[in-house]
Formats: structure tokens, sequence, C-alpha cells
């Protein structure tokens, strides 16, 4: 069948013009490029959530939680508020100190000796700066230092060193949960590029495969699976993007993982599947998309991480299954991750798990409806002897029946 498709193509392909089949090639490609730009994703492939928030009126909302919003900044953010906070900050205080110089006039006396200044050396503006940076920073460089005849200044000098530690704290804090978030440890959780449904132990199932790069463990690691897919109630109601759970073994404890090796996770299309009236030709028609979480404790760290991907209809490959990837070698087993992505064709029915369930059932049906015939037609035999005796036949039947067992007799004498 598939010589029989292609050979047209490579008999009238010469017959283009030149020009036409150089460019056929390239756009072949562009039309790929396009059928997977149209694919619109809920989750991407990377694990980034594909919603935009917008029209939001309560924004304050993200002030009154400062800590997290400054978390969730991109670095560029992040790394300019840091260096704002601190410049504002000297500033200020920079400012403040020298405030106080003026007002007293220390200014005015720069070189007197019998002037006793609020801080020593402080002739300038740039020098009041520099002594804030001293003291907010703890450096104590011992060239300017304040003096016991100043009251407003050892209270500036109080309010500083408060307040630096609180921004110390603040920034510090920040940077170090943002540089320790696990996020970047999801990076080395990686899922198959696609889904694969195919027979296991008799019965119709999805699969996808996971696995870790790194030799340290995800703890209590364990993965989940939704349906995302618009429905319409039967009130007429639209539900858009409406999220179904799907069983992956949560009943079971399957969903729990030991994620030494890579593992295939499996989805059993059962009467409680959403995939349980889905064909292959109604999978290659269907707008859905199977989102997948993996979350588990770093084991370095001990923070939780998440990993996310997800399947579109045309990344799920009916009739499929996983090569395998764990071989055992010389006192240990070895995972080739060259192999991870890849599956290979298996017979597999291309109807429903419905359908298959039906014609199963069917292939049994001789045997239960002979048992069942049989119970049946004595039922129906109980119920008329039941409904002679009501009526009242019951003494010339009986007669009957003796007449038939005598003449029997008497036929078995002769």
């Amino acid at each position: 069948m598939e010589q029989d498709v292609e050979s047209p193509v490579t008999v009238r392909q010469p017959k283009l013009p030149k020009h036409v089949r150089e460019d056929l090639p390239k756009k072949l490609e562009k039309l790929e490029k396009e059928a997977k730009k149209k694919i619109q994703r809920y989750v991407r492939k990377d694990g980034k959530c594909n919603v935009h928030h917008g029209n939001v009126q309560e924004t304050y909302r993200y002030l009154t939680d400062i800590f997290t919003t400054l978390v969730d900044l991109k670095w560029g953010f992040n790394l300019f508020i840091f260096v704002l906070v601190y410049t504002v900050t000297w500033l200020l205080f920079g400012f403040a100190w020298w405030l106080i110089a003026y007002v007293r006039g220390d200014l005015d006396h720069i070189g007197d000796n019998q002037w006793t200044p609020c801080v020593n050396n402080l002739n300038s503006f740039v020098s009041a700066f520099l002594f804030s940076i001293e003291t907010e920073t703890t450096i104590g460089y011992g060239f300017r230092v304040i003096t016991d005849k100043c009251p407003e200044g050892i209270l500036l000098l109080l309010i500083q060193s408060v307040l630096g530690s609180i921004v110390n704290a603040f920034m510090v804090g920040c940077m170090f949960v943002k540089i320790s978030q696990p996020k970047k440890r999801a990076e080395t959780l990686v899922f198959s590029t696609n889904a694969v449904i195919s027979m296991r132990d008799g019965r119709l199932c999805l699969m996808f495969r996971v696995g870790d790069l790194r030799n340290s463990h995800i703890v209590e690691a364990n993965i989940r699976a939704k349906l995302i897919k618009s429905k319409q109630t039967k009130e007429g109601e639209f539900i858009p993007l409406n999220q179904t759970d799907m069983n992956v073994g949560y009943d079971t404890g399957d969903d729990r993982l030991f994620l030494v090796s890579p593992l295939i996770i499996c989805h059993e299309i059962n009467q409680y599947s959403p995939f349980w009236e889905v064909s292959k030709a109604h999978l290659a028609k269907e707008e859905l998309e199977i989102v997948v979480i993996l979350e588990g404790m770093v084991e370095a760290t001990g923070m939780t991480c998440q990993a996310r991907s997800s399947y579109v209809s045309s990344e799920i490959k009916w009739g499929f299954r996983f090569t395998p990837v764990l071989t055992l070698e010389d006192g240990f087993y070895e995972v080739d991750y060259n192999s991870f992505h890849m599956i290979y064709e298996t017979d597999t029915p291309s109807c429903s798990a419905r359908e298959l369930a039906e014609m199963t059932a069917r292939s049994r049906l001789p045997l239960t409806w002979s048992v069942a015939s049989r119970l049946s037609q004595q039922g129906a035999v109980l119920h008329t002897d039941e409904r002679e005796k009501k009526d009242g036949h019951t003494g010339t039947d009986q007669t009957e029946r003796n007449g038939d067992i005598a003449n029997i007799e008497n036929e078995s004498k002769v």
C-alpha cells in the first residue's frame, strides 16, 4: 500500500519545472511549521503554562506580597531592583548626613581645629555619601567617624543601622531564594516526545515515559495527568479547557514513583477513562491535550520540585510502544538515553476500547447464551405449571400424565 501511494509522486516529480522542484521542499517545511504553529497549547513542552493574565484590576495585591513578587521577577529586573534599593538608601542617608553637617555649620568650619563637627572629615556631599556607605555596610575605614557632641547624628546612626539590616535581610533573602529555586532541577526531568496507545495485558492503554538525568534522586516523586478539552454540558453550558483527571495508578499506588531509571507511566483505558469511546480515526480529529505533572522533593535541598509537559492529539501515536532503554551490564544497569524517545510499531486494534470490550464479550456469547436459554426455559416451564394450578387444570393434567405412564409400562411388559 505504501509503495502504491508513493509511486505516482516519484513518477510525476520530474515533469515539474526545475524551479518548482527546488521550491517544493521549502514549501513543505513551511506548511509543517504553519501546522505546528496552529496548535494552541495550554502547557508548552518545556512545562511553562501558556496563559496570560489580563485586565487585572486589583494590582495592589502584588505589592502586599512584595517578597514573592520580587522572587518571581526575571533576573534582569531582579538585579536592577537589587542595585537600585541599595543605591537609593545610600543616597538618602548620605543626604541626611550632609544636611546635618550643613544645618550645624560644620561645612563652614572646615579646617577649624577649635570646632567639633558631627562627623570628622565630612566636608562635602560626596564625603557624606561615602560615610553613608561605610555605615550601612559596616566597613569602617576609620577616617570619617561620628563624634559624641552630635545627638541628632547618633539618632541617625541608629536609624540607618536598623534600616540597613532590614534591607540586607530582605534583599539577600530574596536573592538566595531565587538562586535556590528548584526550577532548574526540573530541567533534568525529561518526558518522552510522544505518548503511545497500545495493548498491555489484554487492555488498551495510553502510555508515556519519564526519566531523571541526575544521580541525585527526586524523593517522594508522584505523577499526575489531566485531560484538557472543552466540553458542553447537558444544560448547554460551554466549559472551555475543562480539566479531567486521568487515572495513572493513584488507586493502586503506581503513581508514586521510585525514579532511579526511566519509567513508563500507564493509563488503562476503561469505562472510567475519558478515552473509553475514542478510536484511532476519532483521535486524529480530536482537539485535546494531556498535561502530565511530575513533582517531588529535591534530595540535595529538600525543596519541592515540579516538572510539567503536555501531549496534543498529534503527539499521541496509536499502535506504538516505547523502545527499551535499560540493559544489564557487568555488575550494573545502564540506561541508553539515545533511545528514550524512540518508539516502534506494534499490532493494535484501531477501534475504541468500548468497541474492543464489546467484541470480546460477543466472542464469549455462545456459552453464556446456552446457559441463559436453559435457565429461561426452565423458568418458563415452572411459570406455566404455576399458572395452570391456579386455573384448576391440575387434576386433568395429572390424569393424562398417569395415563401416559401406564401406557409406557404396558408397552414395556409386551
